[in-house]
């Protein structure tokens, strides 16, 4: 073997001897349910926090988690609709949903303007009569060609985006009687 190759093999073994520390694997640590001198209860284990809830076992209204009570949809959602949760909605409606929906919920998103499906309009009489149950288990699991946003909405914000669709639904198909008498007046001035 040449010297230089021979230079090259102990460089490459020194880098791979210095390289393979085992640092992580002999730490001190201990393993579950094993005895232990630092603790005074002996345990290595340590008790559950109290009031720690595990993941995934948080109890929570099924009506506001799924939008049904058993396997029927809930007909008005289990949350208040306030200016604040109003505000939420159209946050969400407008990242999630005007893409196809369109800002006013008419179904001519960007998705139509660039050739495809049409989605139907959200002030169709069908969908006016439909549930918040309805809405929010749609946007949950997806309905025809819409995909289902369970991962990507939280139920609190699914709540909020529904909200926001009943709130364009009253908009769209208001009348001057649904306006409170002091904001009529003023409308009728302008």
């Amino acid at each position: 073997m040449r010297s230089g190759h021979r230079r090259a093999l102990l460089l490459l073994i020194g880098t791979l001897a210095v390289a393979c520390r085992q640092d992580m694997h002999d730490q001190p640590k201990y393993k579950p349910l094993r005895p232990s001198a630092f603790f005074a209860d002996g345990q290595s284990s340590r008790p559950a926090i109290e009031g720690a809830v595990a993941r995934g076992t948080l109890p929570r209204d099924e009506a506001f988690v799924t939008g049904k009570v058993g396997t029927e949809r809930v007909r008005e959602a289990p949350v208040p609709f306030t200016p604040a949760l109003l505000a939420r909605g159209q946050v969400q409606y407008d990242a999630f949903c005007s893409v196809c929906h369109d800002r006013v919920g008419m179904g001519q998103g960007m998705i139509v303007l660039r050739g495809f499906r049409q989605p139907p309009s959200l002030h169709i009489d069908r969908l006016r009569a439909e549930s918040d149950g309805y809405f929010f288990d749609v946007i949950t699991n997806g309905f025809g060609v819409m995909p289902k946003y369970a991962q990507q909405i939280a139920p609190e914000d699914r709540w909020a985006i529904v909200a926001y669709v009943r709130a364009l639904q009253l908009s769209q198909n208001a009348t001057l009687a649904d306006v409170p008498p002091a904001e009529r007046a003023r409308l009728q001035k302008e």
